[in-house]
C-alpha cells in the first residue's frame, strides 16, 4: 500500500474511532534557525480539513496522526518552504525531531522544555492489613500524548520503590496521569515525580486518608437486619413491617406517581423470523386478557380471494388473498398493515426485519404472550413507597434522603437502605446517640425507586437497568430486544440533562443509557423530585448505586464540546462535600477497612463519567439540596494475585451483605452531618 494509501485508511479509522478533546492553547517553542534541508517534525494543524489535504497531495507522514478536538498532530518529513506554508495556514511546530544528515545519536531537536509536575493527590491508606498508595500527578506538557511520569516513594525506614502512571482523559481532554492504588510496606512518608520530557515534582508528604472516623458504638448496638436478596414484593413486606412496628417513629408514604408495574404487552412471530414473518403484537398488557390471544393466517385454497381478516373467541384469522389461479400473492407488509388498520385498538403489527416485501406464509396458530416469568409478581401498576423516619415529622426538623436502586440490577443498594432505617428505628430506645439523632433529623428513605425494573432483573433479565416502559417504535418493538427496552432512571432528570445537549444518555431506546421521551417522563424519576419538592425541608441527599466503591457530587455532566461541566460548586460548598465526604467515607471504613479511593471520591463528572440527567444534579442545581451519590460495591484487593477484583452488581450474597453495613454506617454519618449542619447554622 502507497503512503497515501495507507494514510487514507488511517483517516477513515480515525473518523470512527476518535473522541473530540480539547488541546491547551499553548505549543512548545521552536527553533529560530532554519531546517537546512527535509526534516522530521511534528506539527500541530489547524483542523483535520488540513490532514485531508496533506494526504491528498502526497506529503510523507511519518507516524500515525492524532486528533483531538478537530486539531491534529502529525509527524512530517518536511522542509523549510513546505513549512512556511503551513504555518501561515495555522499550523504550529511542536517538536524539531530529526534533521537531514544526522543521525538519531546525534540529532539536535526540539523537545518540549522540561515540564513542571504537580501532585494533586497523594494519599495514603490500610486495609486489610496492607498499607496502599494512590496519586494523581499533572503536568504542564499537556499535549504532549507521550509524556511518561513516574512516581518515587519512601517509607521512614529508608525503603523506596517506584511506580508508572498512565495518562488519563476524559472526552478527550487531558486530566491527569494516575494509577490504581499501589501496595506498599509501610507508611509512605515522602513521594516524588519525574517525567520523560526531564520535569520533577516537589517532594511531598502524603496524607492519610480519609482521616475521619466516627464515633463508636456502644455496646448492645444493634445491626445486621438483612440476612438475603430483597426483590421489590420483599421490600414492599418490609416497609409494612416497620410501619406496624414503629408507628411512632415511622410514616410509611406512597408516593404519587404509579408505575407501569410488572407487565409488558402480549406479542408473537406470525412466521418464520429466519425467513418471512410479522410481528404481532397487542396495545393492552398481556395481563390485560392479551397473554394467549392466538393469531394464524390461513391460504383460502381458492381463486380470486381478497386479503381479510376476523377476530372471533380470542383468535385473529388472516385470511390471505390468492390470484385467479389461487396463488397466494399477500406479502408481509399487506399482512401488517390489514391488522394494524382493522383492528387498532387491540392489535398492531410491523414485518420482521429482513422480511419486507416477501410472500406472507400460511401459519399454524401462535400465541400472544408478554415473556414475563414471574410468577409471584403482581401486575397492577405499582405504588412506589417511601418510609419517613424521626420523633418529629412536621418539617421543622433537618431532612435527608436516601434512595436506592435506581438501576434494578443493583442487588445490593436496598439492603443498604433499608439496614440504614432499621439501625435508626431498632436503637431507638437503647443508644443514647441515635434517639438523639432521631429526634433531631427527618429522614426519607426510597428502598426500590425503579420496582419494576428490579422485578424484572430478579425474575426475567439479571442485568436489567432500566424500568419497563417501552418507548420503542418501529422494528426496536421485536421481542427478541425485550432485554433492552426501558428507560434509563437516573438519565430522566431536568438539569445538565440529554435534551439540554449534555454527555452520557441516549436518544435510542435500545440503550442501556436511554434518557425517555422528555425530562421527567418516567414515573420513577418524578417519584424522587415529587417527594423533595413536598418536603422542602430535606437538605441532604445520597443516591445509593453500585457497583465500584465511589463517592460522588455534583456536577455530574458536561458538554462534549471543551468538557464544560455543570457550574461548580462554589469554594465554601465544595469544602463541604469534601469535609462531608472523609467523614462518611471514614464510617463506610469502620466496618470491615473498606476504604473508598481518594481518587473515586470528588464530583461525578470527575471521578467517573458525564451522567448527564441524573437525579443528583436535579436536586443540587434546582431544589439546593447537597445531593451526593455512592456507587458501593468497592473493589477487593486480591493479594495472591497482587491485583484488584470488582465484585459486580449482584456478588455472592456474603458480600452484598458485607456491603449493607458499611454502607449503612456510611448512612447514618450522612445524618450525623446533617445534624452538625444545622447546629452550624443556627
Amino acid at each position: 500500500m502507497s503512503s497515501r494509501s495507507r494514510w487514507v485508511a488511517v483517516l477513515a479509522v480515525l473518523a470512527l474511532t476518535l473522541t473530540p478533546a480539547a488541546l491547551p492553547a499553548q505549543a512548545a517553542e521552536a527553533e529560530d534557525e532554519p531546517l537546512g534541508g527535509p526534516a522530521l517534525v511534528r506539527i500541530q494543524l489547524p483542523d483535520e480539513a488540513a490532514l485531508q489535504k496533506l494526504v491528498r497531495d502526497g506529503a510523507d507522514l511519518a507516524a500515525r496522526p492524532r486528533t483531538q478536538d478537530g486539531r491534529v498532530l502529525v509527524d512530517l518529513v518536511i522542509d523549510d518552504q513546505q513549512l512556511a506554508a503551513l504555518t501561515s495556514q495555522g499550523a504550529v511546530v511542536q517538536q524539531v525531531i530529526q534533521r537531514s544528515g544526522q543521525s538519531p545519536g546525534t540529532t539536535k531537536s526540539t523537545r518540549l522544555a522540561a515540564d513542571t509536575l504537580q501532585f494533586l493527590q497523594a494519599y495514603w491508606w490500610t486495609t486489610g492489613g496492607k498499607t496502599f498508595l494512590q496519586t494523581q500527578v499533572a503536568t504542564t506538557a499537556s499535549a504532549d500524548p507521550d509524556v511518561e511520569i513516574t512516581v518515587t516513594w519512601r517509607t521512614a525506614d529508608g525503603a523506596t520503590g517506584s511506580f508508572p502512571l498512565v495518562r488519563f482523559e476524559d472526552s478527550g481532554e487531558y486530566q491527569y496521569h494516575f494509577t490504581l492504588p499501589r501496595a506498599l510496606p509501610a507508611k509512605p512518608v515522602q513521594v516524588t515525580a519525574t517525567s520523560s520530557l526531564g520535569g520533577t515534582s516537589r517532594a511531598i508528604t502524603p496524607a492519610a486518608w480519609p482521616g475521619a472516623t466516627p464515633p463508636p458504638t456502644p455496646n448492645g448496638y444493634q445491626k445486621d437486619f438483612v440476612d438475603a436478596y430483597m426483590t421489590p414484593v420483599d421490600v414492599r413486606a418490609r416497609i409494612k413491617r416497620l410501619g406496624r412496628q414503629y408507628p411512632n417513629l415511622v410514616d410509611v408514604i406512597n408516593l404519587p406517581n404509579k408505575t407501569q408495574g410488572y407487565r409488558r404487552t402480549a406479542v408473537a412471530y406470525l412466521g418464520n423470523p429466519a425467513a418471512a414473518a410479522v410481528v404481532v403484537e397487542s396495545v393492552k398488557f398481556g395481563d390485560q386478557g392479551m397473554n394467549g390471544v392466538q393469531v394464524r393466517t390461513v391460504d383460502p385454497a381458492a381463486p380470486n380471494r381478497p386479503l381479510s381478516a376476523t377476530y372471533r373467541d380470542r383468535v385473529l384469522t388472516l385470511t390471505l388473498a390468492t390470484d385467479s389461479g389461487g396463488k397466494v400473492i399477500s406479502t408481509t407488509d399487506d399482512v401488517a398493515a390489514l391488522i394494524t388498520a382493522r383492528y387498532p385498538q387491540r392489535f398492531r403489527a410491523f414485518v420482521e426485519d429482513g422480511s419486507a416485501g416477501l410472500p406472507m406464509p400460511a401459519t399454524n396458530p401462535v400465541r400472544l404472550d408478554d415473556g414475563l416469568k414471574g410468577t409471584e409478581v403482581p401486575k397492577a401498576p405499582w405504588t412506589v413507597q417511601a418510609l419517613r423516619i424521626g420523633k418529629v415529622r412536621d418539617g421543622s426538623k433537618p431532612g435527608v434522603l436516601a434512595y436506592s436502586q435506581e438501576h434494578a440490577r443493583e442487588w445490593a443498594t436496598p439492603l443498604v437502605t433499608l439496614e440504614f432505617a432499621e439501625r435508626l428505628l431498632a436503637n431507638y430506645a437503647t443508644d443514647p446517640a441515635t434517639r438523639e439523632l432521631v429526634d433531631s433529623v427527618d429522614v426519607f428513605v426510597i428502598p426500590t425507586v425503579n420496582p419494576d425494573g428490579a422485578n424484572y432483573s430478579f425474575n426475567d433479565y439479571a442485568m436489567q437497568r432500566k424500568n419497563l416502559t417501552n418507548h420503542c417504535t418501529g422494528t426496536s418493538r421485536d421481542p427478541r430486544n425485550r432485554d433492552s427496552w426501558g428507560v434509563d432512571v437516573n438519565r430522566n432528570y431536568t438539569v445538565g440533562s440529554f435534551f439540554d445537549g449534555y454527555v452520557g444518555a441516549s436518544s435510542n431506546c435500545l440503550s442501556g443509557t436511554y434518557a425517555g421521551t422528555a425530562e421527567l417522563s418516567e414515573a420513577e424519576s418524578r417519584n424522587v423530585i415529587d417527594l423533595a419538592q413536598a418536603h422542602p425541608n430535606i437538605g441532604l441527599a445520597m443516591n445509593v448505586h453500585s457497583y465500584g466503591g465511589y463517592f460522588m457530587w455534583p456536577p455530574g455532566a458536561y458538554r462534549a464540546d471543551g468538557r464544560v461541566t455543570l457550574p461548580r460548586p462554589s469554594i465554601d460548598e465544595s469544602k463541604f462535600f469534601l469535609d462531608s465526604a472523609r467523614r462518611i467515607v471514614g464510617a463506610i471504613s469502620a466496618e470491615r477497612g473498606t476504604v473508598t479511593w481518594p481518587s473515586y471520591t470528588g464530583p461525578v463528572a470527575d471521578v467517573l463519567y458525564s451522567a448527564a440527567g441524573n437525579s443528583a444534579d436535579q436536586l443540587y442545581y434546582e431544589l439546593g439540596i447537597d445531593a451526593w451519590d455512592f456507587e458501593v460495591g468497592n473493589d477487593r484487593w486480591n493479594e495472591a494475585a497482587q491485583r484488584w477484583d470488582p465484585v459486580g452488581f449482584q456478588p455472592p450474597f456474603a458480600e452484598a451483605h458485607a456491603e449493607s453495613q458499611e454502607y449503612a454506617g456510611g448512612l447514618v454519618e450522612l445524618v450525623r452531618v446533617a445534624r452538625d449542619k444545622a447546629a452550624a447554622e443556627q
